[in-house]
């Protein structure tokens, strides 16, 4: 086998692994955009739930149009999706989680002490 036809065979794999990563990136932050209610979002002083879920939901959309296509890149618009579901699962998530919890004094970043 020709070494050129390896590498190509790897960097798709490697490509298409990605792409599955992504796409389970995006769905996680879908379906825990939805199980939320729309009054912790703005108790927790983040954007509507409207803005959130049009967001991770278009994202998820991109991420399933790039596995479906054969993940042969990323691009632009991939990488932009892969960043907004990561940002609602940094910065979003944990805010709706503190929000909820009823600001429970005797609670730490690691749990109840």
């Amino acid at each position: 086998m020709d070494g050129k036809i390896l590498i190509a065979y790897v960097t798709t794999g490697v490509y298409w692994i990605l792409g599955l990563v992504a796409l389970a990136l995006e769905l996680w932050a879908f379906a825990d955009c939805l199980r939320h209610k729309p009054t912790l979002f703005v108790a927790a002083s983040k954007r509507t739930k409207t803005f959130w879920l049009a967001l991770t939901g278009v994202a998820l959309a991109i991420g399933a149009l790039t596995v479906l296509a054969g993940g042969s890149s990323l691009g632009l618009f991939g990488i932009a999706a892969v960043t907004a579901a990561c940002v609602y699962l940094a910065d979003v998530r944990p805010a709706l989680r503190e929000a909820g919890s009823g600001g429970n004094r005797n609670v730490g970043p690691y749990g109840p002490w």
